[in-house]
């Protein structure tokens, strides 16, 4: 079983937000958005939106792309581990 990928919020905070000496109020103030919505975020209670990944390419901090593709890949991986769904092939014609 894979491994699901940490979430991006934790990476924002530890690798992104700690590193420059960034407090959530300073950081949520910065990309224009509330503290709640920065610190749910943080500790990965909410997803990063296309919204937020932007207001991270505009603050210099990585592409939007990247944002993206970080919170897919742990949704993917959380949905996987989920365990398997009842579903039947669309190809195979009976």
């Amino acid at each position: 079983m894979m491994k699901t990928p940490v979430h991006p919020g934790e990476i924002l905070r530890e690798d992104v937000l700690a590193e420059l000496g960034l407090g959530v109020s300073e950081a949520a103030s910065r990309l224009g958005i509330s503290h709640v919505a920065l610190s749910r975020v943080l500790h990965g209670h909410a997803r990063i939106s296309p919204n937020l990944a932007v207001r991270l390419e505009e603050a210099g901090v990585g592409t939007a792309r990247a944002w993206l593709g970080m919170q897919t890949a742990h949704d993917l991986a959380a949905e996987r581990a989920s365990g398997p769904h009842k579903v039947r092939s669309l190809t195979d014609v009976a």
